[in-house]
């Protein structure tokens, strides 16, 4: 009776040993006394106990290995990269990824490391940044055409990082910095040079327009030292007379704005009382013998102009 029990018992655990369970996105595989029998996809599955056994599992999902390469570019410059590649297994390829190719991370880390070392030496470190995308899809072509016959697909590769030496870095960032100080002295400048116009623009503006104030201002006076001329005439008062008086009603005018500052220390010489007569008449008798002078050269020439008349008549006779 005991007996009966333990068979049983074990009749239990050979019945459920023959079921197994395979997660989604994973294929299991089953040999057959050591040797490959099939390939098990996701669900509940059965199997022969004892003579069948699950070799391993295959794992469906896009896996993702990364990959730090150092290497020099063509400048001579060491830079480290870091390449991700993105693959994934062939569910009609599962048994060529299983069987031949026992460490599939260090094969595809090993053909990262060939194309990268014999893409970037071709290119300086500035087209290295420029141009990392030529690199990384010349990696996935490389991959993809390895990397099929063993089933696996490349999805896609990225090269994530360039770390150039820090030295390297550190010069780069200078020479960044130079450029935008650079940049920024020709902004100023050129601010300078708007404002240095612009500020000669506006003072020659105010000369012209100063101009034409003191043009307007003196063609003003000129008009009412004529119309004052006119009215001293009326009253009997000749031009040099009416000229030289005007003359010192404006020094008198002038020693009046004078004296109205308070803070003024300038001194107009002459300036006693007898010396706006004196200049009054010394005016009037210089004008006096300017007009003679006038005058006199005027019948000079009259004269002179007559004679020359006279001796071309003679001459034509």
């Amino acid at each position: 009776m005991p007996f009966i029990y333990i068979f049983l018992f074990l009749g239990l655990i050979v019945l459920f040993s023959s079921f197994f369970t395979v997660k989604q996105q994973t294929s299991a595989i089953i040999e057959r006394f050591g040797r490959f029998n099939s390939i098990r996809n996701s669900g509940l599955q059965l199997k022969i106990p004892i003579i069948d056994r699950v070799a391993g599992r295959v794992n469906l999902r896009i896996q993702q290995l990364d990959v730090i390469i150092e290497t020099k570019t063509k400048d001579n410059v060491f830079v480290k990269l870091k390449v991700s590649v993105q693959f994934k297994v062939l569910q009609e390829k599962v048994y060529e990824a299983f069987y031949k190719l026992e460490y599939p991370h260090d094969q595809i880390t090993s053909y990262v490391f060939d194309v990268v070392r014999a893409e970037v030496p071709k290119l300086i470190l500035d087209d290295v940044f420029e141009r990392k995308d030529d690199v990384a899809i010349a990696v996935k072509r490389e991959l993809n055409d390895a990397m099929s016959t063993y089933g696996y697909d490349i999805i896609n590769t990225l090269i994530t990082d360039i770390d150039p030496d820090i030295q390297v870095k550190n010069a780069m960032n200078r020479i960044n910095a130079a450029d935008r100080e650079k940049t920024a002295a020709e902004y100023e400048a050129e601010a300078g040079r708007i404002r240095i116009v612009a500020k000669a623009k506006a003072e020659a503006e105010s000369k012209r327009l100063q101009g034409q104030g003191i043009a307007d201002q003196r063609r003003e006076i000129a008009r009412g030292l004529v119309e004052s001329v006119d009215v001293l005439n009326r009253v009997g008062i000749n031009s040099q007379e009416a000229s030289a008086l005007i003359v010192v009603t404006q020094h008198y005018d002038t020693l009046q704005a004078i004296g109205a500052d308070t803070n003024s220390n300038l001194i107009l010489l002459p300036n006693s009382p007898q010396a706006g007569s004196e200049m009054l008449n010394n005016m009037v008798a210089s004008f006096t013998a300017s007009n003679q002078v006038g005058e006199a050269m005027k019948k000079a020439n009259s004269t002179k102009r007559k004679n020359q008349k006279d001796e071309t008549s003679e001459g034509e006779e």
